[in-house]
Parts: structure tokens; sequence; C-alpha cells
């Protein structure tokens, strides 16, 4: 489990994020919901130690990750951040095998290639992992970052608005892939999320964040609702059941 108590996050004189105190389950999909600006992919950086705790504390299954040595947080947790900047004269299978370094440690084996070539396939980047980033388009680039972070296998996966740039077909192909991993391998997913049909089709829970503060938290079946939709956003957003299945209109 993910912990988060009392998180303040400030940049310059503006306040990020004001007091948050939430807990994030183990095994599961959690979607970080909110409006623009809301301080979701703060939070996610935060949890990921890409920016550091100015106030409060993130603890990772009880160990608070400002104390954890780099070496261990990356073979427990693969992040895919929104910005995707990396050297563009870099191949698509390279990108890919840097999400093995944390096993191999410069000295990859015959499992870390075979590991490298199972991700290429599982998210169709075969025909394209010798081609170098800046020949490929921007849903190609996030496909390849999502492998990568797959490939690291660790126990958390966490992934900032990764439906950015993707197709119809690969937005629902990743979905089910998240599904999948949290379901049979058991591993805990948390993603920043704009589109509520995805996230209420495949998220165990929702985390939604307002102006800096946590608003509702819970299963998805239970906070998911017109009503809590409709404040968060301010914006009429009714939530519509058909055939077992819940659906977000908002048109």
């Amino acid at each position: 489990m993910i912990s988060v108590s009392t998180l303040t996050h400030s940049l310059g004189h503006r306040l990020i994020l004001d007091d948050i105190s939430v807990e994030i389950p183990k095994g599961k999909i959690t979607a970080l919901i909110g409006p623009n600006g809301a301080g979701k992919s703060t939070l996610l950086h935060l949890i990921a130690r890409q920016n550091p705790v100015q106030t409060g504390v993130i603890s990772l299954d009880g160990e608070d990750i400002a104390k954890t040595a780099s070496t261990d947080m990356a073979l427990r947790m693969a992040v895919v951040a929104q910005e995707l900047g990396v050297a563009s004269r870099l191949r698509v299978r390279d990108l890919v095998g840097f999400g093995r370094w944390p096993q191999h440690q410069g000295r990859p084996t015959e499992v870390d290639k075979a590991a490298v070539e199972k991700a290429l396939e599982e998210f169709h980047l075969l025909d394209l992992s010798d081609r170098f980033l800046d020949e490929i388009s921007g849903g190609q680039r996030q496909r390849a970052f999502v492998a990568m972070a797959y490939v690291q296998d660790t126990d958390w996966l966490l992934l900032d608005e990764p439906l950015n740039n993707l197709d119809i077909r690969y937005a629902k192909s990743l979905m089910a892939k998240l599904r999948n991993m949290a379901e049979e391998k058991n591993k805990s997913i948390v993603i920043v999320i704009h589109d509520l049909n995805y996230a209420l089709a495949n998220a165990d829970y929702f985390i939604a964040v307002k102006e800096g503060k946590v608003a509702f938290a819970g299963e998805t079946s239970d906070v998911a609702t017109s009503e809590s939709l409709s404040e968060l956003y301010d914006a009429e957003v009714n939530i519509i059941e058909s055939d077992g299945k819940c659906f977000a209109f908002h048109h």
C-alpha cells in the first residue's frame, strides 16, 4: 500500500497540494481524476520521487520513500511521466531495454533480452523496434515508454495520462493490458486519466483531486456517482448503466 500523509506542496508562492492524506491499495488499478490544474500529476510525481516532498510523508509498504535507496525504488516502482523527453536518436528497442537496467545493472542476460522482445511484441512495437524515436508518431513513442516501464516488472506502475496520443485501438489495448496486470499478476497501478469512461470501465479505486485537495476517494462503484463527478468537474455528468457497465455522459 502507498500511504500519503499530510502532504503539502507549493510551486513558488502557489499552493499545488494542500494537506493531502490518502491511501492507495495494492493489487488494484487506482485512477487519479479531476479537473485540469487540480494537482493530480504533482501528486503522482511526488509518489514517484520525481520531485522531493516538501511537507508530509509518503510511504510504500510502511517505508518512507524519502529514505529508500534509489536502486531499491527502481525495483519496486516504474513510472511513465507525461513529458517524454529523451534523446531523439535513440532506437525503440534500446529505449524499451532501459527498463531492464535495475535488474541487470548494465550486464543484460538472455532473460533480460527475452523480456524486452516480449514487451516489444505485447505493445505492437516489433516492426518499429529499429527505428529512431524521432521517426515515429507521438502515439507510438507513448507505447514505447509504457513498454519500457512494463518490462521493468515492478510491483507498482505509475502512469501520467498514458492515453495521450493513443488512438482507440491502442487506448483500449493498453487499458485491457493494465486490467490483466492487476488481475492476473497482482500488479498495483496508479493512473492519471481524463477519460472517465476508461476509468469507470477499468479502475477499481478512484481518487478525485480538486484545487489541491482530495475531493473523494474510494471504490469506484461507491464513489463514482453523477452527483460526485458533477461537483468535481463543475459540469453536469450523468452516470448511466447499460449491460452491467457504467458510462459517463457529459456532452
